[in-house]
């Protein structure tokens, strides 16, 4: 799964967000590495400070919006109620 990218709050860096249960448009920073921070085999595993926070998520991912006419809305909904036999 392709996750959307954000800017991160703290550094700017774009990093993935994965959504969060019950919050469409919210998503959650992917951890990670604060710019300039050197790797080091075996030293401390450092955080950017905007890792694990709360984010919008990208607009592209919104749920779609049908504009509905109310007259033809109501006459198709009178149509369904109508008997079978």
């Amino acid at each position: 799964m392709k996750l959307p990218r954000v800017e991160c709050p703290d550094c700017g860096r774009p990093i993935a967000a994965g959504p969060v249960a019950g919050r469409l448009n919210k998503g959650r920073v992917w951890r990670h590495d604060p710019p300039g921070q050197p790797k080091v085999a075996g030293g401390p595993l450092v955080s950017c400070g905007g890792s694990l926070r709360l984010v919008d998520l990208p607009a592209h991912g919104r749920q779609l919006e049908i504009d509905v006419d109310e007259a033809a809305a109501a006459e198709a909904e009178a149509a369904a109620l109508l008997p079978l036999f």
